[in-house]
């Protein structure tokens, strides 16, 4: 599953590129930028919840399997558009949407398979293997779209996107762990009740939920605006562009690694705090910087960051959860976490066009730490576990 997962999202990390490099040549607009990320990211918003419930009733491989044949599918007509030259930016958004669409019912119930596949005690280090499956993609995807973009032009991203979406299909008939649901006759609303009010008495909870969707929402627009910053301030090209998410990644590694190092650790709130603080301090020095130099250490630090505390905040919400809610539950968290993606760069999007990218992005930075401050002196639940 592993090896799988790493080689889907290093094709999905090619298409990223190489997606929002055609959408920036095309119309040359920061908003359709911020649009096409809304338009992935509003899907999982709006449907996730329902996915949950979904991942609850129903074996949780065949709901992957569906996800990956219609992103397959979505990776594929892209590819033909491109290389016949018809392809539009409204093609684009309509496809982005599609896509995010399967992964609304795809990640809930991959969220709760992972946990299955190994013992209690282990889920921390799983949580942050799992990490470093994606951000290894995050470092090795964007070097090769980068290469690839200027060497043999963005329907090569595309095209081996699809393609990569084979690993994890073979991964998911091979694997022998099978979920079996309870046969139940209540309605998905019902259900979808019940998840809500199991989350709700759990203590902090809802505080994780939270500091998930200020996380995303204030972070991930600086992932958005990169094409920006390369062309406008920099002046350079779509290998500076892979280049500075691959860095990115690198930091999501070390990140990554460093919390599967240290397992199942107490004061795990204090850490994800703490790595809140340091993502704060790294995106506004990004949007401070004028060199290039530092603004790729910059990427180092965020994304380290990041990946501290996607992994302990992660880990605490499945540490809490149990199996037969675990779909619901993790629905709820990603409806926070990939919800304030869109929500971020919609509005970062609007923001944009009147402050510029490095403002916004500067003041998105001091705001997570004002964030983080606010959980660690007045509500203090996270801080405590």
């Amino acid at each position: 599953m592993w090896f799988g997962a790493c080689t889907s999202s290093i094709g999905t990390w090619m298409q990223i590129v190489a997606q929002g490099w055609l959408i920036y040549r095309l119309s040359h607009s920061a908003f359709l930028l911020a649009l096409d990320q809304f338009l992935s990211g509003i899907p999982i918003f709006l449907f996730s919840l329902i996915g949950g419930v979904i991942a609850d009733r129903i074996e949780r491989r065949r709901i992957l399997l569906g996800s990956q044949y219609v992103q397959m599918a979505s990776a594929t007509i892209l590819t033909v558009l491109v290389v016949t030259g018809s392809v539009r930016v409204w093609h684009i958004l309509c496809l982005s949407f599609l896509s995010g669409f399967a992964q609304a019912f795809g990640g809930p119930a991959y969220s709760a398979l992972i946990p299955t596949l190994v013992e209690k005690q282990d889920m921390p280090n799983a949580i942050a293997l799992n990490a470093i499956q994606f951000n290894l993609a995050v470092t090795i995807g964007p070097a090769l779209a980068g290469q690839a973009l200027a060497k043999l032009g963005e329907s090569w991203c595309f095209g081996l996107n699809a393609l990569s979406f084979l690993a994890p299909v073979i991964s998911l008939w091979i694997i022998k762990t099978r979920f079996r649901p309870e046969k139940t006759g209540e309605s998905i609303f019902a259900s979808l009740k019940k998840g809500i009010v199991f989350a709700r008495q759990q203590p902090a909870m809802e505080a994780l939920i939270v500091l998930a969707f200020c996380m995303t929402f204030l972070a991930m627009p600086m992932r958005t605006y990169l094409p920006v910053f390369v062309k406008d301030i920099f002046h350079r090209g779509p290998e500076t562009y892979g280049n500075l998410l691959s860095l990115m990644g690198i930091g999501s590694i070390c990140g990554s690694l460093s919390m599967a190092s240290i397992g199942n650790v107490s004061r795990k709130g204090r850490i994800a705090l703490g790595g809140l603080i340091m993502l704060g301090a790294g995106i506004a020095g990004f949007a401070i910087s004028k060199r290039l130099p530092l603004s790729g250490a910059m990427l180092v630090v965020v994304g380290a960051a990041m990946m501290a505390v996607f992994a302990m905040v992660n880990s605490l919400v499945q540490l809490i959860t149990t199996n037969e809610m675990r779909g619901r539950v993790m629905s709820l968290y990603n409806f926070a976490f990939r919800g304030g993606m869109p929500m971020g760069n919609l509005v970062s999007g609007w923001l944009v066009p009147i402050f510029t990218a490095p403002v916004v992005l500067r003041v998105n930075g001091l705001l997570l730490i004002v964030v983080a401050l606010y959980f660690f002196i007045v509500q203090r639940r996270v801080a405590a576990l």
